[in-house]
């Protein structure tokens, strides 16, 4: 195997296991990782519109959230809000409930974290994220992920 091929595999294998290892820590919740990321964005960012909030999703990228947002709609965790100024737009926010969750998905999210930095121990994690940064710069996945880096203020 030639080592982009490894390296393309690796990188699809650790996605998929922390996938995988976050999906269960979130299932007593009631959440996949997926609507935790619109949760953690909601919570971080909102109000949002739907088309503001895609661009920050990573795991969407390039799509439009809607599904995501109608199952967290359905489920009492998010909110939309019509806008007095136009009724044509629309704002997304957390309810009481989805405003709640973003603690407890968050303290999961540092868990893994702290296992990720203890596997990352001793290495050159800098060198790791500058090939990653380069490897998904300008294609979607790596431009949702650079403006939820930005500050708030800054639109872009």
């Amino acid at each position: 195997m030639r080592p982009a091929e490894e390296l393309r595999y690796l990188i699809l294998a650790a996605q998929r296991e922390g996938n995988r290892l976050l999906g269960q820590a979130l299932r007593p919740l009631g959440i996949t990782p997926s609507q935790a990321e619109v949760i953690r964005v909601l919570g971080e960012r909102g109000p949002l519109t739907l088309s503001g909030l895609g661009e920050l999703l990573v795991c969407e990228s390039g799509n439009s959230p809607s599904r995501l947002v109608d199952r967290l709609v359905g489920i009492g965790l998010v909110r939309r809000d019509v806008a007095a100024h136009d009724r044509r737009h629309i704002d997304l926010s957390l309810t009481a409930e989805g405003d709640d969750l973003v603690r407890r998905i968050a303290e999961i999210e540092e868990r893994l974290h702290q296992s990720i930095d203890a596997a990352a121990e001793g290495r050159d994690v800098e060198q790791i994220l500058g090939f990653l940064r380069a490897f998904v710069g300008g294609l979607p996945a790596g431009e949702a992920l650079a403006r939820r880096a930005r500050p708030e203020a800054d639109p872009g």
